[in-house]
C-alpha cells in the first residue's frame, strides 16, 4: 500500500518543479469539470477502512478504498450513504467526496456535504492536515472537512473521510402519476409542505415518479393519501447510477434552481429531479451556453455544463467577483504553487 510519506515526496517535489498533478482514483469521473491536465497521482492503493461504528453511524476510510467495498460494508448492518452517490465501476470513496455527485434521495436526506464529519488532507507543501473530527479550521474559519466536498481535487489530497451513514429505511414504495411539468412542480411544492415520507421525485416525458421511504405504516398511509399507480422501482437506482439511456450523448446541463421555480422554458429535453430543485436538459446546440445560464440565473440558480458539449464555455457557472476571490485567496493558502488539479473547475 501507498504510505502518506509516499504522497509527500511526490507532492513536495511537483511543488519544488512547478510540476502539474492530477489527482486520480478510479478514474470515474474524468469527464467532469474542464479539461484534464498533470501527472497523474492515483490514490487507489491507499486504501480500506479505518473504523466503522455502526452504533455510532460513522465510518471512516482511505481516500482510495472502492464505494462498492464500502456500501458492502453498510449493508450488513442494514445502513447506507444516504446521499446515494453514483456507483460507476471503480469510483473511490475519495473521488465521492471530491465530485460530491448526490443522487435521488438528496432532496430528503441532503447532499455529500452533510455527511462529511471530518477529513485528513495533505495540502501542497507536503503537509497532513486534520479537520472535523478535532475541530481543526484553518485561519478563515471554514469548516474544511465540508469545503472540500465538490473541490474536484483543487484544494488538495484527501487522505481520509469521515462520513455518517444512516439505517437503511424499513419500507419503500414507489408511484407514479400522469401530469405535465407545471402540474408536476405544483404537486411536488404542495406535498412538501405536508408531512409525507417522500425521499425521490423524478418527471420526464409526462409521467411524476415518487419514492416513499420510512416506517411501514407511514408508507402505507401516503400511498393512500397520494394515490396513483404503483411505479417502477428499478428507476431509483437507474437514476442514481445514471444509467437512462437519457445521459448518453449530446450536451446534459445540470440546472440547479429554488424548487419552487416555474417551469424553464429552453429547447431540448428535460428531466426534473429533487421535488424541482434539480433540472437536467439535453441540449444540443453549444450556442445556447448564454441562454441557459442567463435563464436559471434569473430563476435563481445556476447551471453546469454536467456532460459532453464543448468546454469552452465553461463547465461551471461563472463566479461572483467577490465568491471568485474567496475561491483564489483558499487555493493559494492550500495550495500556493498551484499543482492541484489545474484549471479542473476554471480556466484561470
Amino acid at each position: 500500500m501507498t504510505s502518506t510519506a509516499d504522497f509527500s515526496d511526490r507532492i513536495r517535489a511537483a511543488t519544488a518543479t512547478g510540476t502539474p498533478l492530477r489527482l486520480r482514483g478510479g478514474g470515474t469521473k474524468d469527464w467532469y469539470g474542464q479539461a484534464l491536465h498533470g501527472e497523474v497521482l492515483d490514490t487507489r492503493a491507499y486504501s480500506g477502512v479505518i473504523s466503522y461504528e455502526p452504533t455510532e453511524l460513522v465510518i471512516t476510510a482511505r481516500c482510495g478504498t472502492p464505494l462498492a467495498e464500502i456500501e458492502a460494508l453498510l449493508a450488513q448492518h442494514q445502513q447506507m450513504l444516504a446521499f446515494e452517490p453514483p456507483r460507476f465501476a471503480g469510483t473511490t470513496i475519495g473521488g465521492v467526496v471530491a465530485a460530491a455527485l448526490s443522487g435521488p434521495r438528496r432532496a430528503s436526506a441532503g447532499a455529500v456535504r452533510d455527511f462529511v464529519l471530518g477529513a485528513v488532507l495533505m495540502d501542497g507543501r507536503g503537509e497532513i492536515l486534520r479537520f472535523g473530527g478535532q475541530v481543526m479550521k484553518n485561519v478563515a474559519g471554514y469548516d474544511v472537512s465540508r469545503l472540500l466536498a465538490g473541490s474536484l481535487g483543487t484544494l488538495g489530497l484527501i487522505l481520509e473521510v469521515s462520513l455518517k451513514v444512516l439505517p437503511v429505511p424499513l419500507r419503500e414504495a414507489s408511484l407514479r402519476f400522469e401530469m405535465s411539468e407545471i402540474d408536476a412542480l405544483a404537486r411536488l411544492n404542495e406535498w412538501a409542505g405536508q408531512p409525507l415520507p417522500i425521499s425521490a421525485s423524478c418527471w420526464h416525458q409526462g409521467v411524476l415518479s415518487l419514492r416513499l421511504s420510512g416506517a411501514d405504516a407511514a408508507v402505507e398511509a401516503a400511498q393512500r393519501r397520494l394515490g396513483g399507480e404503483p411505479g417502477d422501482a428499478a428507476l431509483w437506482e437507474s437514476l442514481r447510477d445514471q444509467r437512462p439511456a437519457y445521459f448518453e450523448g449530446g450536451s446534459l446541463w445540470r440546472m440547479s434552481v429554488p424548487s419552487h421555480a416555474s417551469a424553464i422554458i429552453l429547447r431540448g429535453e428535460q428531466l426534473i429531479e429533487w421535488g424541482g430543485a434539480q433540472r437536467w436538459l439535453k441540449a444540443d446546440d453549444a450556442a445556447q451556453a448564454d441562454s441557459i445560464r442567463r435563464t436559471v440565473a434569473a430563476c435563481g440558480g445556476h447551471a453546469t455544463l454536467f456532460r459532453g458539449g464543448d468546454k469552452r464555455v465553461g463547465v461551471f457557472h461563472p463566479l461572483a467577483p467577490a465568491v471568485a476571490k474567496i475561491h483564489e485567496r483558499l487555493k493559494q493558502s492550500f495550495d500556493p504553487a498551484g499543482i492541484f488539479n489545474p484549471g479542473r473547475m476554471y480556466a484561470d
